[in-house]
């Protein structure tokens, strides 16, 4: 049987998705949040459908999850300007709150979305296909970075409270905020890619306006009530609809401090080109990547093959850090490819739901994508070469691996953030280091190989091309206190921990001249906690 005829089987009727699992009924959002207010939509909805279909009397059909609300310009601007009106030029509560009050209001929040964990998991695997196993953990990854962003604000501020002599000035060096951020996560990492902007955003005293991705959107239903209740009004804004019809207003009106976007280059450049003070706008950016892998010829073929699985094909591919490009020595070449191509074969394709799944339905239309690039590749010389490659059913895309890849095709090029693992063999070092510096990407690599030597003399010029270098392991984002940053086109800012607070703040100074009276003035600040930025206070 062919693996489309095994993957048709595998999409459920009604009837067979287990309880735990299903979503009886569409739900039918008409709230959003603006200015602390829960506003009821009674306009035009769009239907939100899972990649996973589900078998009926009329056949098999994508899973209608919900209706969210289609807002306008009109509410796409109420947001930004109650976002405004919150941080009020740095006078509103929010931003002039104590760095334990704001703590206390993120810990609430944090619990009150861990009340919700069953739905929000069963909405996030229902909305993009993920597997549930996965789901789960993209939220509890969530929570544990909620609690890691704390962590590290606590120990920022612990080191900023006390104050500084230097050449007769007295001075306390603080972090504020910035303003007004308008942040959007990516459809693969809906919730926690998303969260890696926006706790820091918040934490740090900016006010937010917030798009959900699509897909991705109605996991954050569950949250709506949450963001309400736990922080004050205008702090946190949700916009719905089209990004063509929300987001474009919202740019030129200048009142944008902070870009946070996860997503492709080309939307970020359009988005920061239409704020007219470009010199104003900070930006935190995670955008495109095509990391290579690097495979010598001393590789450990059985740790290689399990790793570039992982990193090729873990959630389908369709990870940012995923290896997108394989440069594979000749000496190994034939090798590599069997192990290789067996492995991705027995990949268990299926509902995400089951156990030990991990290939699961891709977005509607993706399939029709990766097929144009396969076709591409062999017009200019390769071949599919795992038996169960390229072949659909609905919106399952089998695992794929083309070879040889060489620079006329599509694949060479483009990040194609899906299922298909493109193999390029080379004979000198220089093939994959050159298409490292030409390439237009600068997030990761990995090299697997046990020459010490070349190894060592790879390192050194490859640090100065991507951000990352992974020795015997997958690219990958974590763990979340290391730096996630990239070059070129890949990204601006950087997103760990720690960095993202700096990303989201500025340093600030209060100062004065080493004299009695100003000695004596800050003394009583401090003592009567008369300010919460002038403060030793010391947070447990």
């Amino acid at each position: 049987m062919q693996l489309a005829d095994r993957v048709k089987l595998t999409f459920p009727k009604a009837a067979d998705i287990p309880a735990e699992f299903d979503i009886p009924k569409p739900i039918d959002q008409k709230l959003y949040l603006i200015n602390g207010e829960l506003r009821y939509w009674e306009g035009a909805q769009e239907e939100a459908y899972s990649p996973i279909y589900v078998g009926g009397e009329s056949g098999s059909s994508p899973k209608l999850i919900g209706k969210f609300p289609l807002l306008t310009e009109k509410e796409s601007l109420e947001a930004l300007d109650a976002a405004v009106k919150a941080y009020d030029k740095g006078r509103g509560i929010w931003p002039t709150m104590s760095v334990s009050d704001r703590i206390e209001r993120v810990q609430d929040f944090a619990y009150r979305m861990e009340e919700r964990r069953d739905e929000i998991v069963n909405l996030l695997m229902w909305e993009i296909g993920k597997s549930y196993k996965d789901s789960a953990k993209e939220f509890d990854r969530t929570i544990q970075y909620i609690g890691d962003t704390i962590d590290a604000l606590k120990d920022l501020d612990r080191s900023s409270s006390r104050f500084v002599i230097e050449q007769g000035i007295i001075g306390q060096i603080r972090r504020s905020s910035l303003g007004v951020a308008l942040c959007m996560g990516p459809s693969n990492y809906p919730l926690n890619e998303t969260f890696t902007t926006f706790i820091p955003a918040i934490i740090m005293g900016n006010t937010v306006v917030f798009k959900p991705p699509r897909p991705g959107v109605m996991l954050y239903y569950p949250m709506l009530e949450a963001f309400r209740d736990s922080f004050p009004p205008g702090v946190i804004n949700t916009i719905y609809g089209a990004g063509r019809e929300v987001i474009p207003p919202l740019m030129p009106t200048g009142k944008v401090d902070i870009l946070a976007f996860i997503g492709s280059s080309k939307v970020a450049d359009s988005l920061k080109k239409q704020h007219p003070k470009s010199h104003r706008l900070r930006c935190a950016l995670g955008l495109d990547a095509k990391n290579p892998g690097i495979i010598l010829p001393s590789a450990d073929l059985d740790l290689t093959v399990q790793e570039c699985l992982l990193g090729t094909l873990s959630y389908n591919g369709q990870r940012c850090t995923a290896l997108k490009m394989l440069f594979v020595h000749t000496q190994i070449l034939d090798r590599f490819l069997e192990k290789f191509t067996k492995a991705v074969d027995g990949l268990k394709c299926g509902m995400p739901w089951e156990p030990d799944v991990k290939i699961t339905p891709v977005p509607e239309g993706r399939a029709k994508y990766f097929l144009e690039l396969i076709a591409d590749a062999e017009k200019h010389g390769a071949q599919v070469i795992n038996a169960d490659g390229a072949q659909t059913s609905n919106t399952f895309f089998s695992p794929t691996v083309v070879y040889p890849v060489n620079s006329q095709m599509r694949l060479y090029r483009e990040e194609q953030f899906g299922p298909v693992v493109p193999i390029v063999p080379f004979n000198d070092i220089e093939t994959p280091i050159q298409y490292i510096a030409d390439s237009q990407y600068g997030q990761q690599v990995s090299i697997f190989g046990q020459d010490i030597d070349l190894i060592a003399k790879l390192i050194d010029p490859l640090v100065n091309q991507v951000c990352r270098v992974n020795i015997n392991s997958q690219c990958q984002r974590g763990p979340d206190s290391f730096p996630f940053n990239g070059r070129k086109d890949s990204a601006e800012s950087t997103l760990s921990v720690s960095d993202a607070l700096r990303t989201f703040s500025i340093r600030t100074i209060v100062a004065t001249k080493e004299a009695s009276a100003n000695k004596a003035m800050v003394t009583k600040i401090v003592r009567e906690h008369k300010s919460n930025f002038l403060s030793t206070d010391f947070i447990l």
